[in-house]
Formats: structure tokens, C-alpha cells, sequence
């Protein structure tokens, strides 16, 4: 597959996850609230809740590390998209992008303020934090590269001792 498409691929999948990202956590806000709505008993519930930390509400205080990590791995992969020749790469990465982009707009628009902005995180399963759509994407996408990674696919191909 042409290196071309690979990009295309990797951003038009990145804006697919930030788009139902960004419409899902606007119809959880509308729609939820922080009392769980059960939808398949105690295993699917949806509950809104506004996350100042990162993953799990881990260190709360530290909203503006995770907002400057975000956009270091958001230009990190835009930076070195087009060396991907790997298609399944190019998917991880896609998937990635997509979930921090997506995170990362609440953390610059949402409240209390810019860069310090609270993740909507709304779908909760049982003995596990609550999360979005973003957070999903993130986590298969971490599971795909272990997977990728255990069968030797390199993300690159190396094309000579000058690259």
C-alpha cells in the first residue's frame, strides 16, 4: 500500500474516533447524569462524570502534564505519519491520534478552564473506571501494537544505513 493512503488512512481514522468522540461526550452531557443509567443491568451502565485527571482519575492536579503529553503524542505522530509503511500501523497510530485529539479537546475547551479542562467520561463497566470513546480507542490501539509488536511487525521499513 502506497505510503499516501497510509496517511490518509491513519488521519481520516483519527477524525472519524474524534468526531463520535466529541458527539458522544456532548450527548452524555445532555443526556446523563452522575447517577448510573443501567442498560444491560449492573454489567453496562452510563454515568457522566467530568475526570480532571488522566486514566482511571489518576492525579487529579496534574491536568496540565497530561494536556502537554497529549499534544506531544498528537505531533509526534503527525510528525513521523508518513514513514509508516506498515498498514496495521498506520491503524494503532489512526486510533491513537484520534482518542488523544479527543481527550485533548476537553482538556483545552471544556471546564474549568483552558488546558485545565475536565475529560466527559460516561460509560462504566463493572470493577472498571469509568471512560469514553477516546479512552476505547487508546486502549485497542495499545493492545493491537502489543499484539503487532509480539508478531516482529516493525511500524517502518528501513530503507538504508542512511535513513
Amino acid at each position: 500500500m502506497r505510503r499516501t493512503s497510509l496517511v490518509q488512512r491513519l488521519f481520516s481514522l483519527a477524525c472519524f474516533i474524534w468526531a463520535i468522540d466529541f458527539l458522544s461526550k456532548n450527548w452524555a452531557i445532555s443526556h446523563l447524569s452522575s447517577s448510573p443509567r443501567k442498560i444491560i443491568g449492573s454489567f453496562l451502565q452510563l454515568t457522566l462524570l467530568r475526570n480532571p485527571g488522566a486514566a482511571f482519575s489518576v492525579a487529579t492536579g496534574f491536568t496540565i502534564v497530561f494536556t502537554s503529553l497529549s499534544i506531544a503524542v498528537a505531533i509526534f505522530i503527525t510528525r513521523y505519519a508518513a514513514r509508516i509503511s506498515a498498514p496495521s500501523w498506520a491503524v494503532v497510530a489512526g486510533l491513537v491520534l484520534g482518542g488523544v485529539l479527543g481527550n485533548l479537546t476537553d482538556r483545552i475547551f471544556r471546564e474549568p478552564g483552558f488546558l485545565y479542562g475536565h475529560v466527559i467520561d460516561w460509560i462504566e463497566l463493572p470493577h472498571w473506571p469509568v471512560f469514553n470513546l477516546a479512552d476505547s480507542s487508546i486502549f485497542i490501539a495499545a493492545g493491537i501494537a502489543i499484539l503487532l509488536t509480539a508478531r516482529n511487525i516493525s511500524p517502518m521499513q528501513k530503507s538504508g544505513i542512511n535513513e
